[in-house]
């Protein structure tokens, strides 16, 4: 093969990938800024009822509505569970619907193949813990994990940003986890659907309320743009990284995006020709319920707002070209605090792992 041939081989993967980079990128602002809230916008409500959480056993109990004495070795095992860890902080009960399955002897990943198959059907996010036998700690599991577990939660996501698990796939996650039982003779613990699916709306609801992006705008005075290279010399001098997005990130220790830099017209900015491209126009953008302190981190994206527009000689301003002032920029750190307020009061911590699922 010739070099020529080589040469244009290369060339066409690399157009290839930017087209599908900025694919990606488009369905991403699309999702964000369009499809980015829950679907219903309703009351800050959510049903805490205790009897909603009282687990239903598989061998007789609440499911059949009348209780079935409990042979000695579950009885046994139900004393045994009280002393374990209760907590497993990767699953929360106001966001997940939790079901536990509990053994007579250790049970290793292997033992819920099924539902690693499976876990992609139920559209939300699946999640498992484990209580390791040996540490006696709960710990997140996935298929591959080699240790053994005496029990298992086994959480669906009530709601992320596509909208409320529904009853119908709550139904099934249940049936999947009540057949796992059966099979390998365990003790389940399956909290009610209805409830869940009641709380799955509620979820959805207040979560709506409080899915906001911010944004500040940079532009240049007259007809003046920035180039690629100016914009790429200014984001690493206040150490924002540019990511396969197309999106300047600055990113804290973690590697979670704190806000984030990009094209005010959304096009993604590309290593490749970067030092071409003529922008018209940056935005800096706060995904409020995704950050710690998200108050805080406003402030910090307002400073970094007015270093780029000195650097560029250019103006933060509102999305009608306005310049935003002190009293603008105050009153949307406003807004940005009460959201934080409010998933604070709810309780979903701003930028928690809990967080970052439900707004994904």
């Amino acid at each position: 093969m010739s070099e020529l041939q080589i040469g244009l081989l290369v060339a066409g993967a690399l157009a290839v990938l930017a087209v599908y980079g900025y694919s990606l990128w488009q369905q991403r602002q699309h999702r964000r800024h369009f499809g980015a809230t829950f679907r219903q916008r309703g009351e800050d409500v959510l049903i805490r009822d205790a009897a909603e959480d009282q687990p239903v056993g598989i061998l007789g109990e609440a499911a059949l509505g009348h209780a079935l004495p409990l042979e000695p070795a579950r009885a046994a095992a139900r004393s045994e569970r009280r002393r374990w860890p209760r907590e497993c902080g990767l699953l929360d009960a106001a966001t997940d619907y939790i079901a536990v399955l509990s053994f007579r002897s250790p049970a290793n990943a292997q033992t819920l193949a099924q539902l690693w198959q499976q876990r992609f059907d139920f559209r939300k996010n699946v999640c498992v813990c484990g209580l390791n036998a040996a540490s006696g700690a709960w710990e997140k599991m996935l298929a591959e994990s080699p240790s053994s577990y005496s029990a298992f939660k086994l959480a669906l996501q009530l709601a992320d940003r596509s909208g409320a698990a529904s009853e119908a796939k709550l139904e099934d996650f249940r049936n999947l986890v009540r057949g796992i039982a059966e099979q390998q003779q365990a003790e389940a613990e399956l909290p009610d659907v209805a409830s869940a699916a009641a709380r799955a709306l509620e979820l959805d609801n207040f979560c709506a309320g409080v899915d906001q992006m911010v944004g500040l705008n940079i532009l240049p005075g007259g007809a003046r743009a920035f180039s690629g290279s100016e914009i790429a010399s200014a984001a690493a001098l206040h150490g924002l990284v540019l990511r396969a997005d197309g999106i300047f990130h600055l990113q804290d220790a973690r590697g979670f995006t704190v806000f984030s830099l990009g094209n005010y017209d959304n096009i993604p900015f590309l290593h490749q020709g970067l030092d071409q491209m003529q922008v018209n126009g940056l935005t800096l953008l706060l995904d409020v319920p995704c950050v710690e302190q998200p108050a805080r981190r406003f402030d910090d994206m307002a400073v970094l707002a007015r270093q780029l527009a000195m650097s560029l000689h250019a103006a933060v301003v509102d999305d009608h070209r306005v310049a935003l002032g002190e009293p603008g920029i105050a009153q949307i750190r406003e807004q940005v605090a009460t959201i934080e307020s409010r998933m604070l009061a709810y309780p979903i911590v701003p930028g928690s792992p809990q967080a970052r699922r439900l707004f994904f």
